[in-house]
């Protein structure tokens, strides 16, 4: 798609008339088939971020990720030349989850020198490659050159981890995120490793969830408990200052106050206490010259940008510092939300306290959307209604679907002609 400014006057949305501007369907986020075409659509064919390289820091730093979603298990773990690489979680000789520790559907990280299947013993290095068969004399001419992990494409953008589950990839990394996300190549996102993460299971659909990330219209009516009273107002309009498509995904921009130079009504105590809250640390350290992609609308007194990149990633970039947002489909109605907060190494306490007081605040905001998100997908689920109209500033939310939607087409007309 193309990219356009927002004009002196008009809207965002008419600058792409295949989005259309009427009400939009969201028989998607609660019906079990679509479900099953997500996964086969979407989930196994897109690049998925599983983490980041400060996960697996040394030789044989490893972690699983269990993907409900695909139905697999897989296992991320550098090797001795210092790459990354990616296989399916399943031992060749009888099937066996190869790495777990006390439950088998639960993650799990470490450091090792190999892969040890706990049933029968077989061993893999770090290469994926099967090294060891106990009584390997008692098969019927077994070649270990053929019995390797199954491995899944892997690669890395700015430190981000990405698989595809896809027998082979429609596109590399770089071409499917496009020119808005590699934007960010020299933002120094190795430098923020001071990380503060987060899990929960909510009972919604995962798009519900990652749209209530895509508009700020509802900030004054679901938020207006996490703001102080001076500037509660039910008559309240939080307007984003840039908008942004490019292929299948979105960007929203918006301006933001320096904290420490508003009055001390327009705050909580504990914000002025901390220097810390909502936006994170007040000031944070230097960290160099941040690319002009971070702020593609040139806005004055830019405060974040909301990175959306599809199908289930959201990097929101506050300058100094950025949060990480991850949706997970484990249902036609739930999902697994993973986030964090990665913020320059604390020098001193009063650092280490502004990020703690900063993510705590983060994950009640978004402690506060998912109860609300439950709602949500309730109604939905009765089926009643369809057809919901959605204003200028929900443009991400109509086209997120319409990407959605058109994957799942693209999706079928293929099946029906193999």
């Amino acid at each position: 798609m193309a990219r356009w400014p927002k004009p002196a006057e008009g809207s965002w949305t008419e600058h792409y008339p295949d989005l259309g501007t009427g009400p939009i369907s969201l028989r998607d986020s609660s019906s079990p088939e679509f479900y099953e075409l997500e996964r086969e659509a979407i989930f196994k064919r897109a690049w998925l971020n599983v983490g980041r390289v400060e996960d697996v820091p040394r030789t044989g730093s490893y972690f699983t990720k269990e993907i409900t979603i695909a139905k697999t298990s897989i296992i991320v773990v550098r090797n001795r030349e210092g790459s990354i690489n990616a296989f399916h979680n399943i031992c060749r000789h009888r099937g066996n989850k190869l790495v777990w520790n006390d439950f088998p559907q639960e993650e799990t990280k470490g450091t090792c020198r190999q892969f040890t299947c706990k049933y029968h013993g077989w061993r893999y290095n770090l290469d994926g490659d099967l090294t060891f068969v106990q009584q390997e004399e008692e098969f019927f001419d077994v070649d270990k050159d053929g019995y390797g992990l199954s491995t899944v494409h892997c690669d890395v953008w700015n430190g981000f981890i990405f698989i595809n589950l896809d027998t082979e990839p429609r596109q590399t990394l770089r071409e499917f995120l496009g020119p808005m996300i590699t934007a960010l190549d020299d933002y120094p996102f190795g430098k923020l490793t001071e990380r503060y993460d987060f899990v929960a299971d909510n009972n919604s659909n995962w798009k519900i969830f990652e749209d209530a990330f895509q508009e700020y219209y509802h900030v004054p009516g679901l938020h207006s408990q996490q703001v102080p009273p001076k500037v509660r107002d039910p008559q309240a309009a939080f307007e984003c200052a840039h908008f942004q498509l490019d292929g299948p995904h979105r960007l929203v921009s918006t301006a933001g106050a320096r904290r420490w130079t508003l009055d001390p009504e327009y705050m909580y105590p504990i914000e002025r206490a901390t220097r810390s809250g909502l936006v994170g640390p007040w000031q944070t350290p230097d960290i160099g010259v941040l690319p002009d992609g971070l702020n593609p609308g040139r806005i004055e007194n830019w405060g974040i940008t909301n990175f959306q990149i599809f199908p289930n990633l959201e990097i929101l970039i506050y300058g100094g510092w950025y949060l990480l947002y991850r949706y997970w489909p484990t249902s036609h109605n739930t999902h697994r939300f993973e986030g964090y907060l990665a913020y320059h190494p604390a020098r001193n306490v009063r650092e280490r306290i502004e990020h703690e007081v900063s993510s705590v605040v983060f994950k009640e905001f978004a402690l506060q959307d998912a109860g609300m998100l439950g709602g949500t997908q309730a109604a939905l689920d009765t089926g009643v209604i369809d057809g919901f109209p959605l204003n200028d500033q929900e443009i991400l939310v109509r086209h997120f679907h319409k990407v959605v939607a058109d994957w799942v087409k693209q999706y079928q007309h293929e099946d029906e002609e193999a």
